[in-house]
C-alpha cells in the first residue's frame, strides 16, 4: 500500500498534468501519449523506489536462511533500518531499473489504454464500462509483456546483498548467463496480478471521471 501510494499516485498525477498542458496546444497523437507516459512513469518509479525496496525485501525474506533474514516488522521499520544500517542511498537501490520499468509500464498501461479506447470510440463504440473493460484488458496484456524483463532485473537488484551486482548492466549480464527464459521468470504470476489490477484501476477511474464531471483531454476526438 505504501509503495502504491507513493509510486502510482505520482505517475498518474504527473501524467494527468502533462495531458492538460499538451491539450492546450492540441498535441494528442500517440507519440505524445507515449512520451507523457514515459516521463510520468520514470518520475513515479523514482519516487516509489524506497517503498519498492522494502516491499521486495519483505516478500523475499522467507527465502533467506534464518540467520540472514532482515525481519522488518512493517514498511516504516524497514525504511528506518535501511537508513541506519546501510545508508539512505540504499533506499534507492535499483532506482534506475525501477524508474525505467515504471516508464515502460506506464506506457503499456496509460498510453496504451488511452490509445486503444480512442480507437474503439472512433469506430463507433460508446464511452461505457464495456469499452473501458476491453481497453484495460488489452492494456494490461501489453504492460506485462513489455515490462517483465525489466521487472526481473529490478527485483534482483533490490533484493541483492552488497557486492552481488554492480549496477543494472551487471545484473542484466549475470541474469543473461542463466538463459533467455530467466528474464521471464514469474511471468504467469505477473500476468495474473497485472491484468486484474489494470482493469480495476481504469474501470474505477472511468466511473469517477464520468460521475464526477472530470473531462479527459485525450477523449476529444
Amino acid at each position: 500500500m505504501f509503495r502504491q501510494m507513493t509510486y502510482s499516485t505520482a505517475r498518474f498525477a504527473v501524467y494527468e498534468a502533462i495531458k492538460k498542458e499538451l491539450n492546450k496546444t492540441n498535441r494528442k497523437s500517440v507519440e505524445w501519449k507515449v512520451a507523457s507516459a514515459a516521463v510520468s512513469g520514470f518520475s513515479g518509479g523514482f519516487i516509489g523506489t524506497p517503498g519498492d525496496v522494502v516491499n521486495v525485501r519483505m516478500q523475499n525474506d522467507i527465502k533467506l536462511p534464518i540467520e540472514q533474514r532482515r525481519g522488518y516488522t512493517n514498511v516504516f521499520n524497514g525504511i528506518w533500518r535501511i537508513i541506519n544500517e546501510e545508508g539512505i542511498a540504499k533506499l534507492f537501490s535499483g532506482a534506475s531499473a525501477a524508474s525505467c520499468r515504471a516508464a515502460v509500464l506506464t506506457v503499456g498501461q496509460l498510453a496504451s489504454y488511452d490509445q486503444i479506447k480512442e480507437i474503439f470510440i472512433n469506430y463507433g463504440f460508446s464511452d461505457t464500462t464495456n469499452t473501458h473493460l476491453v481497453s484495460s484488458i488489452l492494456a494490461g496484456v501489453i504492460a506485462v509483456t513489455i515490462t517483465q524483463r525489466i521487472d526481473v532485473v529490478k527485483t534482483r537488484l533490490m533484493f541483492s546483498k552488497a557486492g552481488e551486482f554492480n549496477g543494472i548492466f551487471d545484473t542484466i549480464f549475470k541474469t543473461s548467463r542463466e538463459g533467455p527464459a530467466s528474464f521471464y521468470k514469474g511471468f504467469i504470476p505477473a500476468t495474473t496480478r497485472m491484468i486484474p489490477g489494470t482493469v480495476l484501476i481504469f474501470v474505477f477511474y472511468e466511473q469517477l471521471r464520468l460521475n464526477f464531471g472530470y473531462y479527459d483531454e485525450w477523449d476529444d476526438v
